[in-house]
């Protein structure tokens, strides 16, 4: 038999591998990451993902679940999931939602619209998906034209490490942002993963 098959971005590799460790489901799903860095370049998401569709899934049958919220697809991969119904993907329009939970994401997004948002992957690897993904370390002139209005920085931390708080500190110092910590741990995130798993397991 077939195993079922998660599909997911590169900066869930921990969360993931946590909440299927949780499960007990660790040898029974086939897991395949995507480059993190697609974060920067969203509109190659899902023709990353009709390539390992292709080669992971040929027939269209096999039990999936896309490892991705919406992350700025604007819409193509609901369109994807339209039309392959054996693909189901994580709630929500981004990982911050999925990781906080859409109570607590809404209620921070209304709060304050200008908010730049990091998980602990993303505090962690701020200079190469940011600094150095956006090109603010060769043309920092166009640090005003990213985050110009943007007005704090909100790490969602899955974790309680004292270098990931300091290192999305540290971040939000660059960005000229005011800092603010939510630490959110992985409850929703497992809960998201566990309900779609077992719709596809």
């Amino acid at each position: 038999m077939t195993r079922p098959l998660v599909l997911a971005c590169g900066a869930l590799v921990s969360e993931l591998r946590a909440v299927l460790d949780a499960n007990g489901l660790t040898d029974d799903i086939e897991v395949r990451y995507l480059p993190a860095n697609l974060h920067n370049r969203p509109d190659r998401i899902v023709p990353a993902l009709i390539e390992l569709l292709t080669e992971t899934d040929p027939s269209g049958d096999r039990p999936v679940l896309i490892g991705y919220a919406d992350c700025g697809t604007g819409g193509q991969l609901d369109a994807l999931l339209e039309a392959r119904p054996n693909l189901r993907r994580l709630p929500g329009n981004h990982c911050y939602e999925f990781f906080a939970g859409t109570p607590l994401f809404e209620e921070l997004a209304e709060a304050e619209v200008g908010t730049f948002y990091l998980t602990d992957f993303l505090a962690k690897h701020f200079d190469a998906l940011v600094w150095q993904g956006l090109r603010l370390d060769r043309h920092p002139e166009l640090l005003q034209a990213y985050f110009g209005n943007y007005t704090r920085l909100v790490l969602l931390s899955q974790t309680e490490r004292a270098d990931v708080v300091q290192a999305a500190r540290d971040a939000a110092e660059r960005l000229g942002l005011r800092f603010e910590h939510h630490h959110v741990g992985l409850t929703q995130f497992h809960d998201a993963v566990s309900v779609r798993i077992g719709k596809v397991a």
